[in-house]
């Protein structure tokens, strides 16, 4: 039997644990936005992408936010002058890690709202299911 409550649920549950991860991606881009390479003329820490898909969940009949996978951002790294930075190579140049401080936190920001969209559809599909087992007692 088909079960709106139940399927409301799911797909909630889905979108928190979607959010969840994309929230854990941006905090490791903002934790290394300044971590260089090891050693003279290393790369640098590269940022991470998440990609989402939607999948099809046959026993509630909707599709589910789904991570699809973790990449990294192929675009330049920066590079700034620092002779004496220890990971600078021969020409005094150090490169930085391709992670932009406005990007991640816009993007910390709208994974945030998303999270507690999901969490409130979650608390009042609960709210409703709790007033319904209510109703039936009386």
């Amino acid at each position: 039997m088909f079960d709106p409550l139940s399927a409301t649920m799911r797909i909630a549950g889905a979108g928190l644990q979607a959010q969840s991860k994309r929230l854990q991606i941006v905090s490791e881009n903002l934790a290394n936005a300044q971590s260089t390479g090891p050693t003279a003329g290393s790369d640098p820490y590269r940022r991470k992408t998440i990609s989402f898909a939607g999948e099809m969940d046959r026993l509630i009949g909707a599709e589910l936010v789904r991570v699809k996978g973790v990449g990294a951002d192929r675009s330049p790294f920066r590079v700034v002058h620092d002779p004496s930075h220890p990971a600078a190579d021969v020409n005094g140049d150090v490169k930085t890690p391709n992670v932009n401080m406005l990007v991640e936190m816009a993007d910390l920001r709208e994974a945030n709202r998303s999270y507690e969209a999901n969490l409130q559809i979650v608390k009042q599909a609960r709210s409703m299911v709790s007033a319904t087992i209510d109703l039936l007692r009386n």
